[in-house]
């Protein structure tokens, strides 16, 4: 898809999973989303549109000023370790999981193809390492840092809590509603979208019979010492 930019992409960084956003109130059922003007854009964006809410395009420096004046009334940013250098839960004490938007954010670096085409071998395969590192490095950043962030957050008087499941119902039906509907109207998109969805459904039937059942098992049992 790069290549008609004339651009070569690379992956890299990630910041795993994210969370589901700061809210001035909770969230009880689909309802309560109706007209909520919340700080969200993209694909999240679209998608909270068809579930009743307003999405607003809103600069990180402004998310504080704007739940603390009511100009929004909720926020999503990143996780616990650097939504908490934001100080979000003094003005919107309701902390939502999980953020089903934005299950992992991928960051890139975009460089000019005929300049990359101009470099030797091995000074792409450093570029490439140096990509990979920074992807895994900065994953393992977040999975080390976000816990103490969260209990910190906690400690601080945030409300932590999750989605009821209508809400999340919803959210993934017209997330679907949403795929098939940009697979309709843009070309680049129609073009991923069937081998992204193969992918997805043939990871989802691998994970449901290791990663999950392990983690799931995991949690449980650790939630029982704690």
């Amino acid at each position: 898809m790069y290549s008609q930019y004339n651009i070569v992409n690379f992956v890299a960084g990630n910041v795993g999973v994210q969370m589901g956003g700061w809210f001035r109130k909770e969230i009880k059922d689909l309802d309560s989303l109706q007209g909520l003007k919340m700080r969200i854009g993209g694909i999240g964006g679209m998608v909270l549109s068809k579930l009743g809410a307003v999405p607003q395009q809103i600069p990180p420096s402004d998310i504080y000023s704007s739940l603390e004046k009511g100009t929004i009334d909720a926020a999503e940013w990143i996780g616990p370790y650097d939504d908490e250098k934001l100080g979000l839960n003094k003005v919107a004490p309701f902390y939502y999981s999980p953020g089903w938007f934005e299950g992992s954010a991928s960051l890139t670096t975009m460089v000019n193809k005929d300049a990359w085409e101009a470099l030797p071998a091995n000074f792409k395969a450093a570029f490439e390492t140096a990509c990979n590192e920074q992807t895994m490095l900065s994953l393992a950043k977040y999975d080390a840092l976000n816990p103490g962030a969260l209990r910190k957050l906690v400690a601080d008087g945030a409300k932590l809590r999750y989605f009821p499941k209508d809400v999340m119902k919803a959210a993934y039906d017209k997330s679907q509603e949403l795929w098939k509907e940009l697979s309709d109207s843009n070309a680049d998109f129609a073009k991923i979208y069937p081998s992204w969805k193969t992918f997805q459904e043939q990871e989802a039937s691998w994970f449901r019979v290791a990663e999950s059942a392990l983690d799931n098992f995991t949690f449980s049992e650790l939630g029982k010492r704690s």
